[in-house]
């Protein structure tokens, strides 16, 4: 039901690789665009910037200023898909949102609230158990800054990636394929690849993108089962947020005035897996308890051809 309200418009898959690239790819222009402007401005005023440390970049002024040009990007290619899909795809943009062609915010706040709660619980378990793992980062000015930057970006940059993979894009491969398992793996595995470039791969090595593909995967399930992107929003949203308010380290994307800064080693372990194997699957029966998932096989695995118009059987007899 989700993937098929692709088939309502115009679906021909170059529409959506075109789409994908203007508007995807018109956003990291920007983005390009707005830290090369940046950089140039500091060298002009004689700041120095040690190009050897892909992390410097990231730190060429205050970390507030750098989340903005972070996440302003995103927020112009959510702006960006709006328009494009009723002039492309004869199609509004709800149709992104869910079969229920409503955004259902009971299922953001609820998938926002779970989340949250469990990362904030295991944040300051993780400070109460290994201190020396922390430094204490918190200073009022900047973190009240930083909160309202991160409240009004942080959901436009998460919503954008989940309406461009999970939305545009996984209806877009649905119509094409004709089922729902190509979509689902291909839209998991781009996303996770997409984040090849991210300083924690740097770090922890190609290994850590597991992690992200898994949680490509994970969103992906949820979609589907729940046919529309709330849950997804509302974990995406929740994880990206809560990370950026409480807990930072010098070898993430998000530098931020958080309340923690992490100055441990990370390791490839229990971060990457025990989330895959226990956290994710677990969220996922939760959800599917608390909205009654019926049909997984169909769901996950079935096809998405347009249903048949019913046959018109006209009587000739006098």
């Amino acid at each position: 039901m989700y993937i098929e309200q692709a088939l309502k418009g115009k679906h021909e898959l170059w529409r959506y690789i075109i789409g994908v690239c203007v508007v995807f790819g018109g956003s990291q222009i920007i983005g390009a665009i707005l830290l090369g402007g940046a950089m140039t401005v500091k060298a002009l005023s004689g700041g120095e910037i040690d190009m050897s440390d892909p992390m410097a970049v990231l730190k060429i002024y205050d970390p507030n200023i750098m989340l903005v040009l972070m996440l302003l990007p995103f927020a112009l290619g959510l702006l960006g898909l709006i328009l494009w899909m009723k002039p492309i795809h004869n199609l509004p943009f709800k149709v992104l949102h869910s079969y229920r062609q409503k955004l259902d915010w009971k299922r953001v706040f609820f998938s926002f609230g779970l989340w949250g709660g469990i990362s904030v619980l295991f944040i300051w378990v993780g400070y109460f158990i290994s201190p020396e793992d922390y430094e204490w980062n918190f200073k009022l000015v900047p973190f009240v800054i930083m909160c309202v930057i991160a409240v009004v970006l942080i959901p436009l940059q998460t919503s954008f990636e989940e309406y461009i993979f999970r939305g545009y894009l996984m209806q877009g491969l649905g119509a094409f394929a004709k089922n729902r398992w190509v979509p689902l793996i291909i839209t998991s595995v781009v996303f996770g690849l997409m984040h090849i470039f991210n300083p924690e791969i740097g770090k922890m090595g190609y290994i850590a993108l597991v992690a992200y593909i898994g949680i490509g995967f994970f969103l992906g399930i949820i979609t589907l089962m729940d046919e529309g992107l709330e849950l997804a929003l509302g974990f995406h949203a929740a994880n990206n947020l809560f990370i950026a308010l409480f807990v930072t380290a010098d070898w993430t994307a998000f530098q931020t005035h958080s309340v923690l800064k992490d100055v441990s080693d990370p390791s490839v372990g229990l971060e990457i897996f025990f989330p895959l194997i226990v956290l994710y699957p677990s969220l996922t029966l939760i959800f599917a308890r608390k909205y009654g998932w019926t049909g997984w096989k169909e769901k996950l695995f079935g096809r998405t051809d347009a249903p048949e118009e019913p046959e018109v059987i006209i009587d000739k007899s006098l």
